[in-house]
């Protein structure tokens, strides 16, 4: 029996798999959201220099880590447990003409060395993991000192009202948008509010972090302080 069985799934909910990855990378793949990927990238990786190595845990079809990788600046590797998903994003970015290393792989025990990021970004994903500690310690050991992650989230006490508008602002039909709000309303459930992600960052290797909300979300920045002198 190999290590992913014996441990169990690395996620939560039903597998990201086949069809249902399919239909969720329609959704999340309209303009007015590649857009908002696109602004975001240029927003989190501002004063990042040339060459800087950036990860992206949890991807998904990878419209985010393509944004990042856009700019021709960085060194984008991703990782997802999806299978479908990378080959979906792997896909994306041949079509977009952008180099990123998508990988698949549990973002509570990656496959990648120890100091080998500047900076980390978990986008809407990280209420999935099954075993959210070992995922932050992880992020802990393979970036560099010095390095940050970034992991973005949806707030578990965020209202229905906030919910509704930041769908409305998806440029969706009316059956996505229906299917989308009934997605995240179920997503918030298994979702952090600001103090529980506090206390997960001061229980990791980080000992902290800062947390703000935006919007429906959660944005935390953990940093791992560098080597002492």
């Amino acid at each position: 029996m190999n290590a992913e069985v014996t441990r169990g799934k690395g996620y939560k909910g039903v597998a990201m798999e086949g069809s249902i990855a399919r239909r969720y990378a329609k959704l999340r793949g309209t303009p007015v959201q590649i857009a908002e990927y696109r602004t975001r990238a240029a927003q989190l990786t501002a004063g990042l220099p040339d060459g800087a190595r950036i990860l992206e845990v949890a991807p998904g079809p990878g419209f985010f880590a393509i944004e990042l990788a856009r700019a021709g600046k960085f060194r984008v590797t991703a990782l997802d447990i999806s299978r479908t998903f990378v080959e979906i994003a792997r896909e994306n970015a041949r079509k977009a003409g952008v180099e990123v290393e998508f990988r698949w792989g549990d973002a509570s025990r990656m496959d990648l060395a120890e100091n080998s990021f500047d900076r980390i970004f978990c986008d809407a994903a990280f209420k999935n993991f099954r075993r959210p500690g070992d995922a932050l310690n992880e992020m802990h050991r393979v970036l560099a000192p010095g390095g940050t992650a970034v992991i973005l989230d949806l707030n578990k006490d965020a209202p229905d009202s906030a919910i509704r508008a930041e769908v409305a602002a998806m440029g969706l039909g009316w059956f996505a948008s229906l299917m989308t709000r009934r997605i995240l309303g179920g997503l918030r459930r298994r979702a952090y509010t600001p103090g529980q992600f506090t206390q997960l960052a001061v229980g990791s290797r980080f000992g902290g972090g800062q947390v703000t909300l935006s919007g429906i979300g959660i944005e935390v920045r953990l940093t791992k302080r560098p080597a002492s002198t």
